[in-house]
């Protein structure tokens, strides 16, 4: 079943998903076109988005998303990475593809990496209450400074 995933993926979208292990893939795609591909593996029965994880690269001047996808027919794994813009990032929420789900992870990587998800109803603090500082999840934040 994964092959025919694989090639229904690249049929629409042009992109190869990787086999990483049985029942466990991944891809990139640009920003642009993540929301129509993640609209797209929804409806192929990947009905979970089962975490939200963030990386920075300020040397690129890039950060990184990753979205884990769960499918419970296939009992597979598909995690779909896409690259943002690190000065002012900002990409489309999902809330409109997983609900709730999407929306408490979407809060989370916004207030601790500074990624703003137009979309999401609700982007107010989660841990930081009161905080007003740089997202303290870049890698170029000074905890000693912020301590001091």
């Amino acid at each position: 079943m994964e092959n025919k995933i694989q090639e229904k993926i690249y049929s629409q979208f042009g992109v190869e998903a990787k086999r990483e292990k049985q029942r466990r893939m991944w891809l990139k795609i640009d920003q642009e076109r993540l929301l129509d591909l993640l609209r797209f593996l929804n409806v192929l029965g990947f009905e979970e988005l089962s975490g939200l994880s963030a990386l920075d690269w300020p040397k690129q001047e890039k950060m990184e998303l990753v979205y884990h996808l769960w499918s419970y027919q296939e009992k597979m794994l598909l995690s779909v990475k896409t690259m943002i813009a690190r000065e002012s990032p900002g990409i489309d929420s999902v809330v409109s593809i997983w609900g709730a789900s999407a929306q408490i992870q979407e809060r989370e990587i916004h207030e601790l990496f500074g990624i703003d998800f137009p979309g999401n109803p609700d982007l107010s603090e989660l841990f930081l209450e009161d905080y007003s500082g740089p997202p303290p999840f870049l890698k170029d934040f000074n905890w000693r400074k912020h301590y001091e």
